[in-house]
């Protein structure tokens, strides 16, 4: 057995679910990643596992009337952010009040929801699919909507790079130009809803925050400037997303046929990369500060 062979095992690259897998969780982690660099900016990433949470009572909805779940996670995704700005809140302390109360409010649907799928359809196994993902049973079906959303939200952020990027960095800047911060950090959370709703499609609600904030959080680490970050996040959660993909495919010949959960393997990719990250500054040496010329 040669290298390749034992790295990628006989079915790899033939099966139709890793196809799947790839092809979604990685226009998942491209658009999280370009998205997280923005929410970490905007010290919004308390905002980002909000949505994902509330996002999970669309995906409960999805599966107790049988509709495409990226819909539900997107609707209630984008429900979710349009609540939290509907409160008109100005101070970074009422946002945080606000979202913990919508984020309360989600979850209690989410529970309710999922606890009428589990005991009235089929769906047994709803509830670890809505919380924490199931790439590989992923069908087929749900890869053009999927990639359609993630090419949506990468146009939107395109459009919105410069007053998005000028706000998140310095808001008062921002006013003083002529940005309208309100519109912009509305749009925001519309794109931030395109993102949570991919990512909890791929890793469940519960741990789409990794791959939302985890990437981003090591670019801004090791890039200098919030431009180069954007390039490096997707790239992380790239690598991330496809390491995990086939370290779970190749877990089930470690394991007896049970595999790992892709969403732990990614998650685990995530917060080790994060972690490299803090050798430097534990070492003595200084990572390049973020300069915040757009």
């Amino acid at each position: 057995m040669n290298f390749c062979e034992f790295l990628f095992p006989s079915g790899f690259f033939s099966s139709q679910p890793v196809h799947t897998a790839l092809l979604v969780g990685g226009g998942a982690a491209i658009v999280s990643g370009i998205v997280g660099v923005f929410t970490v900016l905007r010290g919004q990433a308390f905002a980002g596992h909000a949505l994902a949470d509330i996002s999970s009572a669309g995906g409960a909805a999805a599966f107790l009337i049988g509709i495409n779940p990226l819909l539900g996670f997107l609707i209630m995704a984008l429900i979710g952010g349009a609540g939290m700005e509907a409160f008109g809140v100005k101070t970074a302390r009422e946002r945080d009040l606000v979202t913990g109360v919508v984020t309360g409010a989600g979850l209690g649907v989410a529970a309710l929801l999922l606890y009428l799928t589990v005991t009235t359809t089929s769906a047994r196994g709803a509830t670890i699919t809505v919380m924490f993902g199931s790439m590989f049973s992923i069908p087929g079906a749900i890869v053009p909507p999927a990639l359609a959303v993630g090419l949506g939200a990468l146009a939107l952020a395109a459009v919105l790079y410069r007053p998005l990027l000028l706000s998140s960095v310095d808001a008062d800047l921002a006013r003083v130009q002529g940005i309208p911060t309100r519109l912009v950090g509305l749009a925001f959370l519309a794109l931030l809803g395109l993102a949570v709703a991919l990512s909890a499609l791929t890793v469940g609600a519960i741990l789409s925050t990794a791959l939302l904030i985890g990437p981003a959080a090591t670019a801004l680490r090791l890039a200098d400037r919030p431009g180069r970050a954007l390039l490096l996040a997707p790239l992380i959660g790239l690598a991330a997303t496809f390491l995990g993909i086939l370290i779970a495919y190749d877990s089930y010949g470690w394991t007896g046929g049970h595999g790992w959960p892709v969403s732990f393997c990614i998650v685990t990719l995530i917060f080790l990369a994060y972690l490299a990250t803090s050798l430097p500054r534990r070492a003595g040496k200084a990572l390049p500060a973020i300069d915040v010329e757009v």
